[in-house]
């Protein structure tokens, strides 16, 4: 039996704690967790604890949740409790040196694309906005440059046509965990070598903003579509109709010649709300009014009074 190596989880979201909540059923002890300090959520700004801290707390686990990672004082928690492993599954900041350098075996880092594709914040989201045909986890040594650490596995995932980054990422997150598990058994048994990654490959994937969600009717309507699947759950893709925000959840394109300007309503009735974008047209299948249930397009236009020709 291969020696045990003390582990430091660094994570905060739900993709962390499931990473979290496996290793914790590994040979390997999590010797302490650090995680995003509690931040306000909700309509009333109360302050929660990330999911990675209600894990570790479940479990009894020491928790750090630091403001800085620069300085002695975190470094010293590090130093305490002596990793020969830190695993980093979305964390959410820019590791410094002293603590890439700190543990034996590195820091390694699971990674939900097929990297050199897709480094930064936002890999799932715009792996769908981009229009791929597949996407992944990656698990890397991480190193001061973001992402671009040498790979160490990977797992391909086929996107189905009417993937959302909610459906790929419930998918990828079991999907990592396992591969975070493989990573970790291989590296101790000394059957894993890292593979430097291609430069010239990469890609990036900026971290999403609310007006990224803002649709431009003048993009082709595929365009639109993939953009509408890559923003499900946030920001949503969204437009404006008589003065009011409009979420759109669900669309599908419809090709064709189109006559009329972009953005304008070709069809609105129990068929169907078509939409002219600048190359083909959209149908609209879920839409909601901003603060209102989402609705299918039929039982959104009963109340809606939009009228044809006009312009989103």
């Amino acid at each position: 039996m291969s020696e045990s190596w003390p582990i430091v989880f660094m994570g905060t979201p739900k993709a962390a704690a499931f990473s979290l909540e496996q290793l914790l059923k590994g040979p390997d002890p999590v010797v302490g967790v650090v995680t995003q300090p509690d931040r306000p959520a909700g309509r009333g700004q109360k302050s929660l604890p990330s999911p990675v801290r209600r894990v570790a707390e479940k479990h009894g686990l020491p928790v750090a949740a630091p403001e800085k990672l620069r300085g002695p004082d975190f470094l010293a928690v590090l130093e305490r409790w002596a990793p020969r492993l830190i695993v980093v599954v979305a964390y959410g900041r820019i590791l410094p040196r002293a603590i890439l350098e700190l543990p034996r075996h590195g820091c390694l880092n699971v990674h939900y694309s097929l990297l050199p594709k897709y480094r930064g914040a936002a890999p799932v989201a715009w792996a769908i906005i981009n229009g791929e045909e597949k996407s992944g986890v990656t698990t890397m040594l991480l190193v001061e440059k973001m992402d671009a650490g040498p790979i160490f596995l990977h797992e391909e995932v086929p996107l189905v046509p009417d993937e959302t980054a909610a459906s790929l990422q419930a998918k990828l997150i079991p999907i990592g965990a396992n591969l975070l598990l493989e990573t970790i058994r291989r590296l101790k048994d000394g059957s894993l070598a890292p593979k430097e990654q291609n430069e010239a490959e990469a890609s990036y994937a900026p971290i999403l903003k609310k007006e990224d969600g803002r649709i431009d009717w003048r993009d082709p309507a595929k365009t639109i579509e993939c953009r509408i699947r890559g923003f499900d759950p946030w920001p949503s893709a969204y437009t404006f109709l008589h003065g009011r925000l409009l979420k759109i959840h669900r669309a599908h394109v419809i090709m064709g010649e189109v006559k009329e300007p972009p953005g304008t309503v070709l069809r609105v009735d129990q068929g169907g709300l078509w939409i002219a974008t600048g190359q083909g047209v959209l149908s609209l299948e879920e839409i909601q009014w901003e603060n209102r249930k989402r609705l299918p397009a039929a039982e959104f236009l009963k109340g809606a009074r939009i009228e044809k020709s006009e312009r989103l």
